[in-house]
């Protein structure tokens, strides 16, 4: 008989956020393996992509957290994100598995409350798991290390598998807009405008050379943009700094195609998939050293030891002179590197975990 799986995937109610694409990327290599399990994903029904099989959906509805979906028929839950709302409880002989993505609320000088709060609710979803899977070593690390503030079953498999990307056939795309910057040497930074992603320090590192600094962000307001904001002002960059909001993705890949580097000088990541995009581009990478980010870059990326001014700025011109000194072999690597968070090497990586736990 076959067994069934229910994958947990409703944050594609946020279809631009980067677990959004972890879980697409997570049905698209599932459905084109060959499979003996039979998938249901739960989450908004529009934004679940089309698959070549009949993979079954359960569409979201916001009421479903009060009365739950009936999961009786289920050998197996996973859900895709620790801070999931749905799927608390698990009937007898049911198998779970819950994607650790980061315990970023430990380190981010949340509040007590704030803290005392989201334990809670990571409790509530990995505390009667079978496997907890971490999307990086330092993910795990970091897990292990706090694994005190949980009660988890005895015998619970903790095993890293790194998320997957869907990477486009193409790295040549065309754009209708017309960017001042294009045809300049400019820095690309993707994510949301938010303290841990540090996107300051490259008005310091621009500050230094002649580079553009072009930020893809969200819409989303902040007291860490509005001080963003007014630091442009400061140093006097207007015209060398471009904020562009909720871009789709062949404007996102048109971007990466075209710029000089990728910077991401972040403070806390539990992968980083900015960064594996624009090495599949063959772009230069340049990160900091904290968290997740060296596992993704290994060494082929350059990396800031600190963020002043001219640290920053002698890594970049050294890393800049290195990468064009060798600049096929280089992009070459880069994108050998990025094609093994392959989003059908992270599907055969649950696949397997899947069957370890129910047979």
């Amino acid at each position: 008989m076959i067994k069934k799986i229910l994958i947990d995937a409703e944050r594609l109610k946020y279809p631009k956020s980067g677990i959004a694409n972890v879980c697409v990327s997570l049905i698209k290599g599932l459905d084109e393996k060959g499979s003996d399990f039979e998938y249901t994903f739960y989450g908004p029904k529009k934004n679940i992509p089309d698959t070549k099989k009949k993979i079954k959906i359960i569409d979201w509805k916001f009421w479903q957290k009060k009365i739950s979906v009936n999961t009786g028929s289920f050998s197996l839950i996973h859900t895709a994100h620790q801070l999931s709302d749905y799927f608390h409880t698990i009937k007898s002989g049911q198998k779970k598995v819950v994607t650790l993505h980061d315990l970023n609320f430990l380190h981010d000088n949340s509040s007590e409350q704030k803290i005392a709060k989201t334990t809670k609710l990571v409790q509530k979803n990995i505390g009667n798991a079978d496997a907890v899977v971490c999307i990086s070593e330092f993910v795990k690390e970091d897990f292990l290390k706090n694994r005190k503030l949980f009660t988890l079953k005895n015998n619970v498999k903790v095993e890293v598998i790194y998320n997957g990307l869907i990477f486009p056939e193409t790295t040549d795309f065309s754009s209708d807009s017309k960017y001042s910057f294009i045809g300049k040497k400019y820095i690309l930074n993707i994510g949301v405008l938010f303290p841990k992603k540090n996107q300051e320090v490259l008005l310091d590192l621009i500050s230094k050379n002649d580079r553009e600094l072009v930020l893809v962000t969200s819409s989303a307001k902040s007291a860490y943009k509005e001080k963003f904001l007014e630091k442009i002002k400061t140093l006097g960059l207007e015209d060398r700094v471009h904020i562009l909001e909720n871009v789709d993705n062949n404007e996102k890949y048109f971007l990466l195609q075209h710029c000089e580097s990728y910077c991401h000088p972040s403070l806390a990541e539990g992968f980083g998939i900015p960064p594996v995009e624009a090495m599949y581009f063959g772009k230069p990478v340049f990160l900091s050293k904290l968290t997740s980010l060296p596992e993704i870059g290994g060494d082929l990326a350059f990396y800031f030891d600190d963020f002043s001014a001219e640290h920053m700025q002698h890594v970049y011109a050294s890393g800049m002179q290195m990468y064009g000194s060798k600049t096929d072999e280089y992009a070459s690597q880069l994108k050998e590197r990025a094609l093994k968070f392959g989003y059908l090497e992270m599907a055969g990586a649950y696949e397997k975990l899947y069957h370890e736990l129910l047979n």
